[in-house]
């Protein structure tokens, strides 16, 4: 069931356009991740839809209702920041306390779901503690138990743990995505990490430039990227051009690393996409030819740059096979079915 409805957004500020007809919808208990680099205009898409900003065309629903006319603070939605904006006047039970209380939960009831809600973020006895006194995992998951504790209607956070190092960022992603399981909580996620995104959410809209360039499922996106940014923006950076011919042998494409046949006919100019992940050491496939530029160990993958006629590629391979040295020739197998893409 559809709760929230985004409809032809846009917004611009003086002559800068931050949205330009964006439009999804989020089921009931989804995580939707809404992914781009800085400036494409997510910040701006959760502004409209917690009420913050007007749009200057186009419409937000939930659950099939109009919700422009309605004020931020009666929209029922929950909305956490990067900064985590929690108030240091006041120990951790009075911000979690605080958004009960302005809803005019009784005093009792207001102690009982405070500490109900610490036990879900795995912060019991933390009542009294001073919120200057915690760590930067513990000021976020206090963060985040003040904006679930009044049970969000749909909960949007943005950027919630751009500040945080990787190891704590990484072990914290997988406690939220349990968090908000548990709860069945309707979720919007903003973030310019590709990684969170792909780990926490059940589908991604991937922006450029205020316009929804791509939505589907992580595997979706990162296996079948639409366009050469969304390619480019995910991590997949062999991308390189190439013209489409016809031969005796099938339709293919003609580039400076060698000649890749396809399925399907493309005539003129082309940008190819080979991907990492598409490359074996047994030559099979597809073979390619060249010379080990640089190698980089990443924990269970391995990723080697190799000069092929003069253009740099990156392919992923298992740590634990024998590999070659930096300097040293090599070919490579690459399965054209599952690594090749072509982009008109």
């Amino acid at each position: 069931m559809k709760t929230l409805e985004v409809k032809n957004i846009h917004k611009s500020f003086g002559k800068t356009k931050a949205l330009a007809g964006v439009s999804f919808d989020v089921a009931e208990g989804e995580i939707l991740a809404v992914l781009g680099p800085s400036g494409c205009g997510k910040s701006t898409l959760l502004s409209v839809i917690a009420g913050l900003e007007i749009p200057d065309k186009g419409d937000v629903y939930w659950k099939g209702q109009n919700i422009a006319a309605v004020p931020p603070h009666k929209r029922g939605f929950g909305l956490m920041f990067q900064d985590f904006a929690l108030f240091p006047h006041k120990d951790v039970f009075g911000n979690i306390a605080f958004g009960l209380q302005m809803d005019g939960f009784e005093k009792e009831k207001v102690a009982s779901i405070v500490r109900e809600t610490l036990l879900l973020l795995g912060l019991p006895d933390f009542e009294k503690r001073d919120v200057s006194s915690l760590s930067g995992g513990e000021q976020q998951r206090v963060a985040l138990a003040r904006s679930l504790a009044p049970k969000p209607r749909l909960m949007m956070l943005d950027e919630p743990l751009g500040s945080l190092d990787k190891a704590l960022r990484e072990r914290l992603l997988d406690d939220l995505r349990a968090i908000l399981r548990d709860t069945c909580q309707t979720t919007l996620y903003v973030t310019h990490d590709q990684e969170e995104a792909f780990s926490l959410a059940d589908r991604v809209v991937v922006m450029s430039a205020g316009e929804v360039a791509q939505i589907g499922t992580p595997q979706e996106v990162y296996r079948n990227p639409k366009s050469v940014f969304v390619a480019d923006f995910v991590g997949l950076t062999n991308i390189f051009p190439g013209r489409g011919l016809s031969t005796e042998k099938g339709a293919a494409i003609e580039t400076s690393i060698g000649r890749f046949y396809v399925d399907k006919p493309v005539t003129g100019p082309v940008l190819v996409l080979l991907r990492s992940d598409a490359a074996n050491l047994d030559g099979s496939g597809s073979p390619l030819s060249g010379k080990v530029e640089a190698i980089a160990f990443r924990g269970g993958v391995t990723r080697i740059t190799i000069n092929l006629d003069g253009v740099l590629m990156d392919f992923d391979f298992d740590s634990n096979l024998a590999l070659p040295s930096v300097g040293s020739s090599i070919t490579i197998g690459v399965d054209l079915k599952k690594g090749l893409r072509v982009f008109k």
